[in-house]
């Protein structure tokens, strides 16, 4: 098992910036494979950002050029730094984590076997 914990999660106005981030515990994040995911109320829980531990990172389309994934190896957290924030955007935001994944940079969700407890995004006109 591998705890994560997410925070930093709040309420913005569109155009603002966020920067929610994911605490690991037991393990390095430098072993895993992590990402960011969201859900909105009624809607499927969709891969944003993903980071393997070579340090490579994919996004989704919708938030390309907006949100930057990034991890501090001192501080084993990730971090998801989200900008030009659109009511779009809002949603319930997880953190996932797994040793092994078929693809290293999945935005799948069944790629991973652990996930926190989601961090809330809102985001207003």
């Amino acid at each position: 098992q591998v705890p994560v914990v997410e925070s930093g999660g709040g309420s913005v106005q569109a155009g603002g910036s966020l920067r929610p981030s994911c605490a690991v515990s037991r393990v390095t994040i430098s072993s895993l494979y992590m990402g960011w995911f969201r859900q909105a109320p009624g809607m499927e829980r969709e891969g944003v950002a993903t980071f393997d531990k070579y340090g490579r990172t994919r996004y989704a389309g919708s938030v390309k050029g907006r949100f930057s994934i990034s991890a501090d190896y001192a501080k084993n957290t990730l971090y998801l730094q989200m900008n030009s924030l659109k009511p779009d955007d809002t949603a319930m935001y997880y953190c996932a984590a797994d040793e092994f994944v078929t693809d290293h940079l999945s935005l799948t969700r069944d790629e991973y076997n652990y996930w926190g407890q989601g961090t809330q995004v809102t985001v207003s006109s």
